[in-house]
């Protein structure tokens, strides 16, 4: 659901191709009905993740190279791609009726920030711009912590057990907040040649995470057994580690490549199995194939734009629009994949019912199950 810190940048060369069998053929597997469609959506998720991060650690190149082909790859689809497939979203009529309620979410708020997103590229030189864009990768990566709590209350929703409780939440959001602080510290891992002097950060942001890691651990353990089955248990626990890399590695693409990529992908499987649906035949591979179409050629052109930040004004005017889009990816999914609202809940019952109840009790105390987006 964000933009690629490490495979936008100057100078940095995307090879586009067909997409990935292994994400074809989770998505096939995970739409089946019932328990087996929720266990092959969350296993699918967690192997994914997995193999996210295990190929930008291995293929991660050195710090001034570019990223080998295979790397570039993954990179587009889980950064350009995944941002482009919201648009599909728009397709479906139950979506643009719900969009057309709350203008100013859905409309007002994605036109201004793609504005005023081009006109501040336009106008800045690309090193002021820098600094703005710390703070882009600051909200980009708190969007990504978001959308790892959404998947922890998703595996729980999907196996019918307790809600993530408030200690939960709260341990992912602080660990995910703590690697925030260690890219601010070091925004080298970022690309960016901004000098925060914020170095300090770094000493707090390590032990922060740790102790919300070992927070997050206690509270998954004081669940009952019955609330706390594997499944659950390995979601929750990859996104409490999510953001581990950014303090194990140095090369930026090791660093957050990995996490980019996990990132994309998850949403990628998730908005693909409801393109997929409840359909059969046609229906389902007409819906499917639009999704794929749009992400894909949507996703080329973001690609594109992604690169044009060190050029004239007039071209990092696209680039501007292109963060703007991006940013505006950030607040639509933000409100649509909000699970504690009635359409959203209604919307996701009804495209996969195996993960999310017709019916969901929450706790007064908690809000979950939390944001995907």
């Amino acid at each position: 659901m964000a933009a690629d810190p490490v495979g936008h940048r100057p100078g940095a060369r995307l090879t586009r191709t067909p997409a990935a069998s292994p994400l074809t053929s989770a998505l096939s597997a995970a739409s089946a009905d019932g328990s087996g469609g929720s266990r092959a959506w969350l296993w699918a998720t967690l192997a994914l993740t997995a193999g996210a991060f295990a190929a930008a650690i291995v293929l991660a190149p050195p710090a001034s190279a570019s990223p080998v082909r295979g790397l570039a790859w993954l990179l587009f689809l889980g950064s350009s791609v995944h941002i482009a497939a919201t648009a599909w979203l728009y397709t479906l009529p139950e979506v643009r009726a719900y969009a057309s309620q709350r203008p100013l979410r859905y409309a007002w708020i994605p036109v201004g920030l793609i504005l005023a997103g081009a006109a501040t590229a336009a106008l800045l030189s690309p090193a002021t711009l820098a600094w703005l864009l710390l703070a882009y990768f600051a909200w980009q990566f708190f969007h990504f912590q978001k959308q790892n709590l959404g998947m922890a209350a998703l595996a729980a929703s999907s196996h019918r057990v307790t809600p993530l409780r408030p200690a939960e939440r709260r341990a992912l959001l602080v660990a995910g907040g703590s690697g925030i602080m260690g890219l601010v510290a070091h925004p080298g891992l970022l690309q960016l040649g901004v000098r925060p002097a914020a170095g300090a950060l770094f000493v707090v942001a390590v032990p922060l995470f740790a102790v919300s890691v070992g927070f997050g651990i206690v509270a998954l353990v004081r669940r009952p057994v019955a609330d706390r089955p594997p499944g659950f248990c390995a979601m929750y626990l990859m996104a409490l580690l999510f953001s581990l890399p950014v303090f194990v590695f140095r090369s930026p693409y090791a660093a957050v490549g990995g996490m980019t990529i996990a990132h994309g992908f998850q949403y990628l499987l998730l908005v693909g199995l409801v393109a997929a649906g409840n359909r059969r035949g046609a229906s389902r591979f007409l819906s499917v194939a639009v999704f794929c179409n749009v992400a894909l050629v949507g996703g080329a052109l973001l690609s594109g734009a992604s690169h044009l930040h060190a050029f004239p004004p007039l071209l990092r005017l696209v680039f501007g629009a292109y963060l703007g889009v991006v940013m505006a990816h950030f607040v639509i999914d933000a409100g649509f994949w909000r699970m504690r609202d009635p359409f959203p809940r209604m919307f996701m019952a009804s495209h996969v019912p195996y993960l999310v109840p017709s019916r969901i009790t929450l706790p007064a105390a908690d809000g979950s199950p939390g944001d995907i987006g």
